[in-house]
């Protein structure tokens, strides 16, 4: 059973099989192994939305249709903020920029080189992990995205547009410009990939979604001493509730005890005993990527290879047989998600 606030009213899971209830006016979708999460800004003076991450590639519509069916057609949001440019945190972003003309992306300034085209992240490590899902990593989308004028850097001063009482956090390590987001009213931390609430390197974990904390995923983390510091300014903060990239969320004494835990032990619960970037992290400026250390020479077994592909087909080809959620027919909208 999820850890969540009871207060939040239920989703008519017929019309929303991939959403979830986080607090009050936040809900998250799960898009097949990810998550992106529509946060209700603000009510007064002009009642707004913002979208934080986007998904997969090839899920644009998915992603839209829930906006339809939480905020109303033609309700656009008033930002679109990511936690970092990894290719399963933007992959909506094509359709919902050619859908949405005048609305524009926020990212860490150390995070626009890879949303510009300007460069490529370090390359996954497969090696790492123990896991399908790692082991199939060198497969992933490779190439930066190119937004152009669309995407700009996040204010200095830590404020997050659109969106007041919330914050900011550089978190990085599993990017460079990876980045939090926090709401001290009630303790809500969207922590995007800096910790995540399943093991993301095992199809298991993925398909059981047993909720428990975990460092970042470990083939697309770069730079662990970073990390490591990105964790422990998180557990700093006490976080009521954290919703991750990957996961479910989780609230209460439980997260705060498993957050610093895992601070506290961060090398021997989320470091890898050995990979291409365990002693020796890659570096980057504003510029990109600067240095990758070499890779190790180790091997992925063939089976793992195997096992992973096999399980993401699968879970595409579930997410293909749901239902597209139908923003006529939500019954619960002037209950639980109506922004006007």
């Amino acid at each position: 059973m999820s850890d969540l606030p009871q207060e939040q009213p239920t989703l008519n899971r017929a019309n929303t099989p991939s959403l979830f209830p986080v607090v009050p006016g936040v809900w998250g979708r799960r898009d097949v192994f990810t998550n992106l999460y529509y946060v209700r800004a603000q009510e007064q003076p002009v009642a707004s939305w913002v979208l934080v991450d986007a998904g997969l590639p090839g899920s644009g519509s998915k992603a839209q249709h829930s906006a339809e069916y939480l905020f109303g057609a033609g309700n656009p949001p008033a930002a679109i903020l990511l936690t970092h440019g990894h290719f399963d945190h933007i992959g909506a972003l094509p359709h919902l920029l050619k859908l949405w003309p005048d609305v524009t992306v926020y990212a860490h300034p150390l995070e626009l080189p890879y949303l510009t085209g300007r460069s490529s992240y370090p390359p996954p490590d497969p090696t790492v992990g123990g896991g399908a899902m790692a082991a199939m990593s060198f497969l992933y989308p490779k190439a930066p995205l190119n937004l152009g004028i669309r995407v700009q850097a996040l204010p200095a001063d830590g404020s997050v547009p659109h969106m007041p009482g919330w914050r900011w956090l550089h978190t990085p390590g599993h990017t460079p410009g990876h980045v939090s987001f926090y709401r001290e009213q009630d303790g809500l931390l969207l922590a995007g990939d800096a910790f995540v609430t399943t093991k993301q390197e095992s199809a298991l974990a993925v398909l059981q979604q047993r909720q428990e904390v975990n460092g970042p995923p470990a083939y697309f983390t770069p730079d662990w001493p970073t990390a490591q510091q990105s964790v422990m300014l998180l557990a700093e903060l006490q976080p009521r509730i954290a919703a991750t990239g990957h996961g479910i969320p989780m609230q209460g004494v439980v997260l705060q005890q498993e957050l610093r835990r895992l601070a506290r032990g961060f090398e021997e619960l989320a470091v890898p005993a050995q990979g291409r970037y365990v002693g020796d992290s890659a570096t980057a400026d504003e510029t990109g990527v600067t240095y990758v250390p070499p890779a190790t020479g180790r091997q992925v077994p063939l089976w793992a290879i195997g096992a992973g592909v096999a399980l993401v087909a699968g879970l595409y080809w579930l997410r293909a047989r749901r239902p597209t959620p139908s923003y006529a027919a939500n019954p619960h909208r002037e209950e639980w998600a109506s922004v006007r």
